[in-house]
């Protein structure tokens, strides 16, 4: 039993992290703040990638082009009933999503997001840092490995884990920055 079995389980926490942190605008514009959003198309909720390609023109605004043009208007729909605070524009063929300048209230709100996802990833980190605990036990109680074993692989584990905590620090820092940059 080796702590790095589980190097797979702490790259999808934080790589969990990075896709949320990716959803939150931060005043440019990037395809990544449409994740998300479902458009009813053709009977059934579609991912709006799976319906219009979105390309990001300008550090301002995004162009969303439906392959099926009828479905200009029930895209446009799910933008703006996405929750996101997009109003996209209606160009005829396609839609122009601009994106508004965060105010300096947004900006706070936005850091604050961001904590809540940084605790939420902490916390899988907690978890499952605590079942590879459990797992260590499980393997000393049933012989597998030694106490000396054991206490050298919680000292593995518990490294690990500030050096993931660390690097979440570092990744929410950084968004933080962008965000707070006017």
């Amino acid at each position: 039993m080796e702590i790095n079995t589980y190097q797979e389980d702490f790259n999808s926490v934080i790589n969990y992290l990075k896709t949320e942190l990716l959803g939150i605008r931060s005043g440019r514009a990037n395809a990544a703040m449409l994740e998300g959003i479902t458009v009813d198309a053709y009977g059934a909720k579609t991912p709006l990638k799976g319906v219009a390609s979105i390309s990001v023109p300008d550090a301002h605004s995004m162009v969303v082009d439906p392959w099926d043009k009828s479905l200009v208007k029930a895209v446009e729909d799910a933008i703006r009933n996405s929750g996101k605070g997009f109003n996209p524009v209606n160009e005829g063929q396609y839609l122009r999503v601009v994106i508004p300048a965060l105010t300096e209230d947004s900006r706070k709100a936005l850091v604050k997001l961001i904590g809540e996802k940084a605790e939420e990833t902490r916390i899988k980190i907690r978890q499952l840092r605590d079942r590879i605990k459990d797992d260590i036990l499980r393997a000393e109680e049933s012989n597998e490995i030694a106490e000396d074993q054991r206490f050298k692989m919680q000292d593995n584990l518990d490294k690990k884990v500030k050096d993931i905590n660390e690097n979440i620090k570092k990744i929410v820092e950084e968004k933080e920055k962008e965000i707070m940059t006017v």
